[in-house]
């Protein structure tokens, strides 16, 4: 049985002992990361606790991360599938489990960062490409979840009709 968890306005977080937030592959073909989100708590100071998790990524998702251009503190929301991994700590020699999220989709929260904001500016028709290539200024970002992009309006008009 497969666990599939959708997270909502989460955060990239640092990358540790100064590692950048995202780690490819030397091939390119996988990515890894943690990211945070908070959650209510009544418990907790300022009512509010963090909740930590790695997410990897492979194939399109990889590539899909490094066209989004992340880094640590971009907001995005996932859905994965939930696993956890086993590996044998090489100082202490002791079996070790984390929590991680295998990527199926990512997208940006659109909020909180500089590059997710500028990445949902609507271009003015008169900067949009001709040739139906990407305009110069793409940062990563996709039309997610329909079979339109709204940034070529002749494809969104053949698509109403």
């Amino acid at each position: 049985m497969s666990m599939i968890l959708s997270v909502t306005g989460a955060i990239v977080s640092k990358g540790y002992d100064d590692q950048p937030a995202i780690r490819f592959s030397e091939k390119g073909d996988f990515a890894r990361f943690r990211f945070s989100c908070s959650r209510y708590d009544k418990n907790a100071a300022n009512n509010k606790r963090w909740i930590n998790m790695a997410a990897k990524a492979f194939g399109d998702e990889c590539q899909r991360i490094r066209k989004m251009q992340l880094k640590e503190g971009s907001y995005i929301n996932l859905v994965g599938e939930y696993d956890e991994e086993t590996w044998v700590d090489p100082n202490t020699q002791e079996q070790k489990t984390a929590s991680v999220l295998t990527l199926l989709h990512i997208e940006y929260a659109g909020g909180g960062t500089k590059q997710a904001t500028q990445a949902t500016t609507k271009p003015t028709p008169e900067s949009l490409p001709k040739d139906g290539a990407m305009p110069e200024s793409f940062e990563g970002y996709e039309a997610f979840g329909s079979a339109h992009n709204a940034y070529f309006p002749e494809k969104v008009k053949a698509f109403t009709k």
